[in-house]
């Protein structure tokens, strides 16, 4: 009997010791998500033909996102678009942005 306890108790010790390796593992991708878009908010993009940077913060990850719907396309990293794509949103955001800082005048 002496011998079943110990090996029940090795048994949830080990159950312990496992359980945060397997929560750390689940949580992992998001946690990459969030440490990129962190990475990616320090270090401004650059629009080439508008000769300016962005910073990649959450309103400019939403307004990409609002690009990519109005286009009915997936959501794609922005890195990974080709060239005449990233143009494509600078262009499209320059023109929205123009458009934004108007309607805000208005409303104050």
């Amino acid at each position: 009997m002496h011998r079943g306890n110990k090996l029940l108790a090795s048994l949830f010790m080990s159950a312990a010791l496992a359980a945060p390796i397997a929560v750390n593992a689940v949580a992992r991708p998001q946690d990459d998500r969030d440490r990129e878009r962190q990475e990616r908010a320090e270090r401004p993009m650059y629009d080439r033909e508008h000769r300016d940077y962005h910073n990649w913060d959450d309103r400019e990850d939403g307004t990409y996102r609002r690009w990519l719907e109005e286009r009915h396309e997936a959501y794609r990293d922005f890195n990974r678009l080709k060239r005449r794509e990233q143009r494509d949103y600078w262009n499209w955001r320059h023109s929205h942005e123009q458009h934004e800082e108007h309607e805000e005048h208005e409303h104050h």
